[in-house]
């Protein structure tokens, strides 16, 4: 005979809920263990590093001079030796005119020169002549006089009026001579001056180059009439465009936002795309009044360009140093709290966190200067994580220390 045995409701139900606790007491005892173990947190060395504000600008290489050639005087272009992108040096010639009065006109100013320098040869000679008339003259009023003084009843006083009659015209022909000598000889002076005109205008018919430079445009050819660049009402075509390219004028709008930073002398590091080079320089000049069309202020920095790699028109990124700090103490952006209080927080050695209060400097992009609150070395959080707070306990991983800015 088989015996059933009747478990009772009550009994299975006990059994199932205490199961189910004993299966929700588990997870949270795993809880409990994790929280037991220190959080990781990443942090840095405070250290000193040497900080630099800048700003980039896009600019515009110019040539550093560049300037339309034109004839000084007016004629017929008669040959032009240099063509575009030709290289010239200062002085040399580039073009020739051809004015054929010119060539009279020295021919008639040195016939004038010729002519007057013989009116003086001969004005001398009248000079030479009236002087010895003067002496004769003076020499005999002196001894009739003296013999007149001597035996006054010897010489008669008509004799002694004729001589003294003779010698004031002869010094009076004198006077006049000299006179006509002093004439003659600015005479010459002014047909040497016009002599020496028509020379100039002669040169004049050279155009030359005014300085180093690279032909960036010809404007003529030969045969063509050329006006004088002095001829102020007209348009006078120039011969040819010429422009100093081993040096360069890179040209800066800078925003009024830092116009007063800007200092002469301040470095300036310029990257160009096109050519995938970095080039270094200084800020030579500004102008020092803001355009009221843009809100900039025109900057140039002065780029050499000895091996003609940069051409004018090309276009560059200009980093300018605004600001520098050497050797200062700074921390990640990434560390600083900014609320009420400007805070970090710090790992103690014990490995417990720490708020501290800090008193910031200049900013980078990448750090900020700490002037108080943390001392080199210490170890600052980067960042934050969800219950992290002073007074907890952390394991901290110390990051490299890459940036910007390089640690001393």
């Amino acid at each position: 005979m088989r015996i059933h045995h009747v478990i009772p409701l009550w009994t299975v139900l006990l059994i199932v809920g205490l199961t189910a606790c004993n299966r929700e007491r588990q997870p949270g005892a795993s809880v409990r263990a994790s929280s037991d173990s220190p959080m990781h947190v990443p942090v840095l060395r405070a250290a000193r590093r040497t900080l630099t504000r800048s700003a980039e600008l896009a600019a515009e290489f110019r040539a550093y001079q560049e300037v339309d050639v034109h004839a000084k005087v007016a004629g017929y272009l008669k040959n032009i030796t240099v063509d575009l992108g030709d290289h010239v040096r200062a002085g040399q010639e580039v073009a020739s005119l051809e004015v054929p009065e010119f060539g009279e006109e020295l021919l008639e100013a040195t016939a004038r020169q010729k002519r007057s320098e013989l009116d003086v040869v001969r004005a001398q000679s009248e000079v030479a002549r009236a002087q010895a008339a003067y002496d004769i003259a003076k020499l005999s009023l002196n001894r009739i006089q003296a013999a007149a003084k001597a035996r006054p009843e010897l010489i008669a006083q008509q004799e002694l009026d004729t001589s003294e009659a003779r010698y004031r015209e002869s010094e009076a022909q004198l006077a006049t001579v000299k006179a006509n000598l002093a004439a003659l000889r600015q005479q010459v002076q002014v047909s040497s001056a016009g002599s020496s005109r028509v020379k100039t205008m002669l040169s004049y018919l050279r155009i030359v180059a005014p300085f180093n430079g690279i032909v960036t445009r010809r404007f003529a050819d030969p045969g063509a009439m050329i006006q004088a660049g002095t001829a102020s009402q007209t348009q006078a075509m120039p011969v040819v465009r010429i422009a100093q390219v081993d040096r360069l004028r890179l040209v800066l709008p800078v925003p009024e936002s830092i116009v007063s930073r800007i200092r002469t002398g301040n470095p300036v590091e310029v990257r160009v795309d096109s050519l995938q080079r970095v080039f270094q320089g200084r800020v030579s000049r500004f102008s020092g009044q803001l355009k009221t069309s843009t809100r900039t202020m025109e900057t140039e920095v002065d780029i050499d360009n000895g091996s003609g790699l940069i051409r004018p028109g090309m276009y560059g990124y200009a980093t300018l140093v605004l600001e520098s700090r050497a050797k200062t103490l700074a921390v990640p952006i990434q560390s600083v709290n900014r609320g009420l209080n400007t805070t970090v927080l710090v790992v103690k050695p014990d490995g417990v966190l720490e708020e501290r209060p800090v008193r910031i400097g200049m900013e980078t992009p990448h750090f900020l200067e700490v002037l108080d609150g943390i001392q080199e070395g210490e170890l600052v959080v980067l960042g934050s994580k969800p219950g992290m707070k002073p007074g907890l306990r952390v394991t901290p991983r110390l990051q490299s220390g890459d940036g910007q800015e390089g640690a001393e």
